[in-house]
């Protein structure tokens, strides 16, 4: 913010603040939010986190007409049969060196990802928005959504002249929190919404979660973070939650609402600063008109008076603007692969290898293992009449790529493959 506007900001009376702050609690229905500077809530749940876990944005102007061919070359070299080729399909803007994908989409030409942001970009003079970017969860870990717009912005800014501020084509707002209620104990008719579908999951016999209204321009996901994140391997989670107060073995859950485009046109909030201006009132909405969670009463044929359950109770009264919820201090953004599951897979290979040849001292058997390693490479090389540095980077190359770890479009030599020769070695990987 300027210092223009901060100096503004501080000659506003206490009454417009106040005026302000009502009209932003009151978007969707007069909120019922209270204030909790406390992590904990009535001792019953502790609330960790919570924030924007996923936003859309899009950006209204025109692609560099000089972009506009580069691209339409890396997509070109993206779509290649040679590995060299797809291997420089990439773009680098700053510290993002971003996979271009050889295909677009039914609205965008070209397609940019690394782990912060995944950018479509329509070509010069289309009636379709310049940009349409998601950005990524990891990053909305590291960033506040503000923070991450800006950084976003000055990217598209090297790309094309940006004619608008940044809209809103959908938002993800969650709460992580710890809770031993059994989220099975009730049935689906205890979920009192506006939405057409109610479904329960489970996953090898485990209950997972609830979803709710899912395709809809509002939805809900009430579910087991902790186990979710084991699987997805989204273990960042674990430290923020940490610092937030979780104790080892505390279970976790979230509950997520998704807004899209539709719904906050309703709302008249499709700028990205109204949003996160509104963002009680949404969350208000969301909570306490479109989806409650009740004690169902049989004798009671109006479910709108059922009473609603202490632990919706809790969460329906998030503060939002009192959230300081710890982010991380460092990211990359890179998409690697993890690095332990990396290494154990190399691990596996070296005592399958030992196992299978019936070695029992490491040590020699590491050295054999390499030997062995060698000659298979180097077999594989002679296979297809390439040398086997270029093999090996055959190999390494377009992985770099898709891990956005290696500027292919800087390596000093000049590697001459044979496309025909590479394709069939790649389909025989």
């Amino acid at each position: 913010m300027s210092d223009n506007n901060e100096q503004t900001e501080e000659r506003e009376s206490p009454r417009k603040r106040q005026r302000e702050r009502d009209d932003r609690e009151a978007v969707a229905v007069p909120s019922n939010t209270a204030t909790n500077n406390s992590n904990t809530i009535d001792n019953k749940i502790k609330v960790l986190r919570f924030g924007i876990d996923s936003l859309y944005l899009s950006y209204q102007g025109d692609l560099y007409d000089r972009i506009d061919q580069r691209l339409s070359e890396l997509k070109i070299l993206a779509r290649s049969d040679n590995p060299q080729h797809q291997a420089k399909a990439q773009l680098k803007i700053g510290d993002h060196l971003f996979e271009v994908k050889d295909k677009g989409t039914s609205m965008f030409a070209y397609v940019l990802e690394d782990n912060a942001f995944r950018i479509q970009l329509s070509r010069p003079n289309k009636a379709v928005p310049m940009a349409y970017i998601k950005i990524s969860s990891e990053y909305l870990t590291y960033k506040t959504p503000a923070q991450a717009e800006e950084h976003l912005k000055n990217i598209l800014g090297e790309l094309g002249v940006i004619q608008s501020t940044a809209n809103v084509s959908r938002v993800d707002l969650y709460v992580d929190f710890v809770s031993h209620q059994d989220m099975e104990a009730w049935t689906r008719e205890a979920w009192v919404t506006r939405a057409g579908s109610v479904s329960a999951y489970a996953i090898d016999k485990r209950f997972t979660g609830w979803a709710i209204g899912m395709g809809g321009v509002i939805a809900a996901r009430l579910y087991d973070k902790l186990f979710e994140i084991t699987k997805s391997n989204k273990l960042y989670l674990l430290s923020l939650w940490e610092m937030a107060g979780r104790l080892e073995g505390e279970p976790v859950w979230r509950l997520e609402f998704e807004f899209k485009r539709d719904l906050l046109k309703q709302k008249g909030i499709i700028p990205l600063s109204e949003v996160l201006f509104y963002l009680n009132g949404l969350w208000s909405y969301a909570t306490t008109e479109w989806l409650k969670l009740t004690h169902p009463n049989k004798d009671d044929e109006t479910r709108a008076r059922w009473p609603i359950h202490e632990l919706w109770q809790q969460l329906a009264t998030i503060d939002w603007d009192t959230n300081n919820s710890p982010l991380k201090s460092r990211f990359t953004n890179e998409r690697v692969p993890d690095e332990e599951l990396t290494l154990d897979r190399g691990f596996s290979s070296y005592t399958t290898w030992m196992a299978t040849n019936g070695h029992d001292d490491p040590d020699e058997a590491y050295r054999l293992f390499c030997d062995a390693l060698a000659n298979h490479i180097f077999g594989k090389a002679n296979k297809f009449n390439i040398p086997v540095d270029e093999y090996i980077l055959s190999k390494v190359l377009p992985k770099a790529r898709a891990f956005n770890t290696i500027n292919n479009n800087l390596q000093e030599q000049d590697l001459s493959f044979n496309a025909e020769a590479y394709r069939r070695a790649s389909d025989g990987e």
